[in-house]
């Protein structure tokens, strides 16, 4: 991830705690709140966090995102800490949605395309452990999916001349929200349009067990012909 952010006024609450009374730049609901009944949350690992962000929430059915660091052993870390790359921690994005609106598999959907999950400790040009490849989801038939459709992009990935995924795909993995600056960071005034994610261009079809539900329209809102990143656009979501 590129250097030189400005960071906000310093304070002696952790990022986490920050998080807690936080909105939404874009959606307007709270980033950290808990799911309820017939929502589902799951944890994305796909390179720099801020790009991923924006496109999780464009789709339509999603309540809220916020990035943050999971999969390490630090509890609670700094940006500065998982950039050092000693945590184990990767930037991820939140994904809170409601699963009458938007499938599981949509949003596996954008997951797979939006990077490439066969480079390893890296996306692009952002190198470190931190910018794996990784879905961390608790839900059984969510993880199932996971695991599913991850059988199935790595055979269509193999066709198209690419080594084996490394996505790592695990449950019981603690949160750690980021801090309020990169929340929804692409959305915020003065913001540069960075993303280092190189999406291989291979799209996701059928697995077992998937279930679409967003119409194919929804995928022409994104840009797919741009090399690096395809979640630049509008901040806005989409609407059906």
């Amino acid at each position: 991830m590129i250097s030189g952010r400005v960071f906000e006024r310093f304070s002696l609450q952790s990022p986490t705690a920050q998080a807690e009374g936080l909105r939404h730049a874009v959606l307007g609901t709270p980033i950290a709140a808990a799911t309820l009944p017939g929502q589902g949350e799951v944890s994305f690992g796909c390179g720099c966090f801020w790009g991923a962000e924006k496109g999780f929430w464009r789709l339509p059915g999603v309540i809220t995102t916020a990035v943050g660091y999971a999969g390490g052993s630090v509890p609670d870390p700094s940006y500065q800490q998982v950039c050092s790359g000693r945590t184990g921690h990767a930037e991820v994005v939140r994904v809170v949605w409601d699963r009458e609106l938007v499938g599981f598999s949509d949003l596996l959907k954008l997951f797979w395309e939006c990077h490439d999950p066969t480079q390893g400790d890296r996306q692009g040009n952002d190198r470190g452990s931190q910018y794996r490849s990784a879905i961390f989801v608790d839900d059984p038939g969510d993880l199932a999916s996971a695991e599913a459709s991850r059988q199935a992009y790595g055979a269509l990935l193999k066709e198209a001349g690419y080594g084996a995924i490394t996505t790592e795909i695990a449950s019981g993995k603690v949160l750690y929200y980021a801090e309020p600056y990169h929340q929804q960071y692409l959305a915020k005034p003065g913001s540069r349009p960075y993303c280092s994610a190189q999406p291989s261009g291979v799209r996701l079809g059928p697995f077992e067990g998937s279930r679409y539900l967003l119409p194919p329209e929804v995928w022409q809102s994104f840009d797919w012909t741009l090399p690096h990143c395809v979640l630049r656009g509008d901040n806005a979501p989409i609407r059906l």
